[in-house]
């Protein structure tokens, strides 16, 4: 059985680029009779198929942006969308949202849905069971026929694309660095599992942090919270997990958080047990949402400046778009987004 073929592989095969490839099996008037002869022989000989990404290749823009998110209600990735549509609506482009919940099956299908001639390209930020699987298929069969990718805050290294992320390690580091100047020597720390790339950069600071301070880290003190418990339906399983935390660790008096609902649920916590904050327990959460800055006392949290990731995916697509550049190139870029930490009364 011959192996099955994709563009960018013919197109290494031929020393041409992929829109020739493209253009040659469409028999484009656009190239020649003996490259079209020799691209769709190659094409025959190991039975090339295109799919439906394929239908739509940069000679159909539709001027439509698609953007995949894990999911709607948070305020990161509301924000995201409005950085992304600020600039795509600047430069004449239109946005589709689509949501994978987290789901690897409905990122593909999402993908493919979008793919079939409705975009020209996608931002997306990789949902966690995508992540957990290692199975990044649907991202290189998109680039592979031509269609350019950006992904934010959630990457992954073994996918050449241009990408935004937040620098999760430093913003965690300096966190924490905080509530040590303040005092705390038992930190815990609230994250997600380690295939999460933003938990496990963040849990990576937290450490660094710790070291950098002398203070001996313990596995005591790291939550690791199960997946979906983050739902509506899981939170109360969420709540005694935290609660968890706080007892089998007495003597702690700082909860770092990767997130803003977990900080949250720590300072309730504290609350019911009558501990004070900040004076006898310091919390700081991750992404400065509405909640953070209403609660009582109100957070400290680490911005990761959303809407400024939004315009540089948008503007890093856009320009790959518009420029019309064959994506087996090398020139990849990573915006790296730097963070701030907004104090408030959750910190001495």
């Amino acid at each position: 059985m011959k192996r099955k073929i994709t563009l960018k592989q013919i197109a290494r095969e031929l020393d041409v680029s992929i829109s020739t490839v493209s253009k040659a099996l469409r028999n484009s008037e656009e190239i020649s009779a003996d490259t079209i002869e020799k691209v769709q022989a190659f094409a025959k000989l190991y039975n090339y198929k295109p799919n439906n990404i394929a239908l739509s290749l940069k000679n159909r823009r539709t001027k439509k942006i698609g953007v995949i998110i894990p999911e709607i209600v948070h305020h990161f990735f509301s924000n995201v969308i409005k950085g992304i549509e600020k600039v795509a609506n600047k430069h004449g482009y239109n946005v589709i949202v689509a949501l994978s919940n987290e789901s690897f099956d409905k990122e593909v299908l999402n993908m493919e849905m979008l793919a079939n001639g409705s975009i020209d390209g996608f931002i997306l930020s990789i949902s966690k069971e995508t992540l957990m699987l290692k199975d990044y298929h649907h991202f290189r069969e998109t680039i592979n026929q031509g269609m350019p990718i950006v992904m934010f805050d959630r990457v992954v290294n073994e996918i050449n694309c241009d990408k935004v992320i937040v620098d999760d390690f430093d913003g965690a580091k300096n966190a924490v660095k905080i509530m040590i100047d303040g005092g705390s020597k038992h930190i815990g720390i609230i994250t997600t599992k380690d295939y999460v790339s933003v938990g496990s950069l963040r849990t990576n600071g937290y450490l660094s942090a710790l070291q950098l301070s002398g203070i001996t880290a313990s596995d005591e003190l790291v939550l690791k919270v199960e997946d979906g418990l983050d739902t509506e339906e899981n939170s109360d399983k969420l709540y005694k997990t935290i609660q968890s935390l706080f007892d089998n660790n007495p003597q702690m008096d700082g909860v770092f958080a990767v997130n803003e609902l977990f900080a949250l649920i720590a300072m309730k916590v504290a609350h019911e047990r009558g501990i004070k904050i900040p004076e006898q327990m310091q919390v700081i959460g991750f992404t400065n949402g509405v909640l953070s800055k209403y609660a009582t006392p109100s957070l400290t949290t680490v911005s990761q400046h959303a809407q400024q990731i939004g315009e540089q995916s948008a503007y890093l697509l856009i320009e790959r778009l518009e420029k019309d550049e064959d994506l087996e190139e090398d020139g990849w870029k990573t915006v790296i987004v730097k963070t701030d930490v907004v104090e408030r009364d959750s910190t001495k």
